[in-house]
């Protein structure tokens, strides 16, 4: 716990505003000795070797820096003691808006409530210092060794250039040659400048250069059996035609790619009912194998026909289950039920995924079958949305040029066999006509579902259980948040690659082994310095236990969403520190209180909201608000509102916390039992389009906030006194809104009957 610190004000970021000596008088007298120095200097950023010195000189163990926001020039305060900061520029001065309630303080001329408010912030600060410690290191010895799981174009790509970079490898193919998909793709879409043309794959150099590199050693017919342990020092165990081995290693690599959609689901556009209709996927291995003799084949990209078929069976399937009965035997049928209508609507998604891969691949197999022919085949492109990534427009632009092929955006309405031909009907296409189109052959997209979806493949030895958590809720994907994160899955220290990550063309699947084997060794790296990897990049603590404390409830290892935490035969939590992200979930959750971190706990937290004065003149002085805002988009986006000049009550009060799901019910305990009128709680989106960094904190702070509204009605207060809002980084415009229209929600309730006790 620091016992001396040191408090500095910025006189350029916040003098303009308020009374800086005033400040610096306040703090002397209320904290006493535990300040030794407190000093107004002119430019904070450029003080840092002053701030050194008095380190040195007065023996500080705190920095308390009193001006800009924390995410400002963050670096340039590294000090080998405790520092935090007290944002009085973006979320005092700057967001300060005056309710023509507040005179101006007849010492120094400020409005008082602004003085108010930097007074508390100072004081939080303070408080916050004094309930802190430096974190222990937790180091690991990093195994430098990658496993990379799956030999195909993306895993070939991901161990050749680990080996690059110094590390060994070891690479687990399940089939028993290298290549995967890529065997039937000799010729590829655009690899390289100038993206105007197809190009050879030299897929058997790529396996030739991992297969004769000594860094790195294949394994064909292998399969995962389990992975143990946690990032830096795992231990998995595979096996081969030779035998079970067991290997240490540091992280891990998934690129077990992807399998074709279930053909049923393209059942409604003729795949399956005629041999003239076949999926890209099989076409391309026609092609391959040189069985091709159609001349004139129709690409259709237009999936509607399928999509409007499913939805027609999943409302009929859900029509069915409410007229069910409620036996047993119905509760089962209807359980059945419902996880094929979820299916269903699933496919429906991968179909939509797959779309960019589909345009590009059916360029590329257009273009090869016209060149096959020598321009004797006729290939005619029907689509509802031609979706080219990035630079491969050049390649679409072209292929417009290209003689033998013909595109047109239309409706699909009808595909029919005929007999020896196949006709496809197409309605308002760019020709102004609708009309039917006589072909040979159909080839209907191919829906790219990721491995993870039908498959384990990693075999985690984890409380969790053996596999990622909660695919069902993401169409199979293993990332833990698109937006801000690719490659981290919700397994910290195993990175996804190519198509188990998204659907992706091959060049993309190069870019994308790349970067999740840098993930893959920044991972050993982190764990090999006892820090965590994003999003608290750096960040050296982890969950400290009181087992003496614990009640064995397991809600901890449960709501981890990392799976951070085993526990043994008692119930007792087992941490592995390298596993966790330090998101404080754990500690959220636990009744007793025994998990903290050495600079986030539960005393801080509750310290700093019982630093906040709150008046007991609710009608003359306001209410207060207590707002924990989640440290990933809440209070970014508060910060760039209060920098756009948009600013919001000043009866709020803004704590930063990692996470939602961070929140302990005893918080808002502490904020009522204190007086505040409300508390807002600021997080991500949630649900099957979630935002939250660390996956599941804001739903899980949701459903605490129900407990939390139980408690406070057996108290006799009102629970809409406690409200979550989900704010993404981009809303900030939005965020000064909501937080004055729950301030006037609360105005209208009327004060805490908590307040003056």
């Amino acid at each position: 716990m620091a016992g001396k610190i040191g408090v500095y004000f910025d006189q350029q970021n916040i003098g303009g505003g308020l009374d800086l000596s005033a400040l610096a008088a306040q703090t002397t007298k209320k904290w006493g000795d535990l300040t030794p120095v407190v000093k107004i200097v002119p430019v904070l950023a450029l003080a840092v070797d002053e701030i050194k010195a008095d380190i040195a000189s007065q023996e500080l163990d705190g920095v308390l820096l009193c001006g800009a926001s924390p995410r400002v020039d963050s670096d340039l305060y590294r000090l080998p003691i405790q520092v935090e900061h007290v944002n009085l520029r973006e979320q005092c001065v700057l967001a300060y808006r005056n309710p023509d309630k507040s005179p101006l303080d007849s010492t120094h001329g400020a409005p008082e409530l602004l003085t108010a408010m930097a007074r508390d912030y100072v004081n939080m600060g303070v408080v916050k210092l004094q309930k802190s410690t430096l974190p222990d290191s937790a180091a690991i010895t990093g195994t430098q060794r990658i496993l990379v799981i799956g030999g195909g174009w993306t895993g070939l790509t991901a161990a050749a250039e680990a080996a690059a970079t110094g590390y060994e490898v070891v690479l687990l193919e399940k089939s028993d040659k290298l290549g995967g998909a890529a065997n039937n793709i000799p010729m590829g879409s655009p690899l390289t400048t100038p993206w105007t043309d197809k190009q050879p794959t030299n897929l058997a150099e790529k396996i030739n250069r991992v297969t004769n590199n000594s860094m790195i050693a294949v394994h064909l017919n292998a399969h995962m059996e389990k992975l143990e342990g946690q990032p830096g020092e795992y231990k998995a165990t595979f096996s081969t035609p030779s035998g079970q081995q067991t290997v240490d290693i540091g992280s891990v690599v998934l690129a077990t790619g992807w399998v074709p959609l279930d053909q049923k689901f393209l059942e409604p556009m003729g795949l399956g009912q005629s041999d003239n209709v076949v999926d890209a996927a099989t076409f391309g291995k026609m092609l391959v194998a040189g069985k091709v003799r159609a001349r004139r084949i129709a690409f259709v990209l237009d999936t509607s026909l399928a999509e409007e078929a499913i939805k027609k069976e999943a409302a009929l399937s859900a029509e069915d289950q409410t007229e069910a009965t409620q036996t047993e035997s119905a509760k089962d049928a209807e359980t059945e039920e419902k996880a094929f209508v979820k299916e269903d609507l699933e496919s429906i998604r991968h179909l939509q995924y797959s779309n960019a891969v589909n345009s590009v691949g059916m360029l590329r197999l257009a273009n090869t079958v016209c060149e096959q022919t020598n321009d004797a085949c006729q290939a005619f492109i029907l689509y509802k949305n031609m979706t080219i990534p990035g630079i491969l427009e050049r390649f679409y632009k072209k292929m417009q040029d290209r003689l033998g092929i013909m595109m047109t955006k239309a409706d699909v309405t009808g595909i029919h066999d005929a007999g020896n031909h196949m006709i496809v009907s197409c309605k308002n296409s760019l020709l102004g006509m609708d009309f039917d189109l006589d072909v040979d052959m159909v080839v209907l997209p191919t829906g790219l579902v990721p491995t993870s979806a039908k498959e384990v493949t990693v075999g985690f030895d984890y409380r969790q259980g053996p596999d990622f958590p909660d695919l069902q809720l993401f169409d199979g994907f293993t990332d833990s948040n698109y937006i801000c994160f690719p490659y981290e899955t919700r397994r910290t220290g195993v990175y996804a690659a190519g198509c188990v990550r998204q659907p992706l063309t091959l060049d993309a699947c190069v870019e994308d082994a790349r970067g999740a084997v840098l993930k893959a060794i920044q991972c050993i790296e982190a764990a090999s310095h006892g820090v965590a990897v994003h999003p608290r990049s750096g960040d050296s603590s982890y969950p400290v236990f009181n087992f003496v404390r614990c009640t064995q409830c397991k809600r901890c290892t449960e709501e981890c969403p990392f799976g951070a935490l085993d526990d043994d035969e008692k119930g007792t939590p087992k941490p592995n520190p390298a596993r966790c992200r330090r998101c404080g979930t754990c500690f959220g959750a636990c009744p007793e209180r025994v998990i903290s971190f050495a600079n986030y706990n539960i005393d801080q937290i509750g310290s700093m909201i019982r630093e906040v004065t709150v008046p007991k003149d609710f009608k003359n002085e306001g209410p207060r608000i207590l707002i924990l805002a989640c440290e990933n988009d809440a209070y970014p986006a508060l910060d760039m509102a209060g920098a756009r000049n948009k600013p919001w009550s000043p009866y709020c009060r803004i704590i930063p916390v990692r996470c939602l799901g961070s929140v302990n019910a005893i918080w808002v305990s502490d904020a009522m039992s204190k007086g505040f009128d409300g508390v807002m709680l600021l997080g991500c989106k949630y649900g099957d389009d979630y935002q939250c960094h660390f996956v599941k904190g804001s739903e899980i702070c949701s459903r605490r906030k129900e407990n939390i509204a139980e408690t406070l009605n057996r108290l006799g207060v009102q629970p809409e006194r406690v409200e979550q809002f989900e704010v993404a980084i981009d809303e900030y415009d939005k965020v000064p809104a909501l937080i004055d229209s729950f301030v006037d929600r609360i105005m209208a309730m009327g004060p805490n009957p908590f307040k003056g006790m």
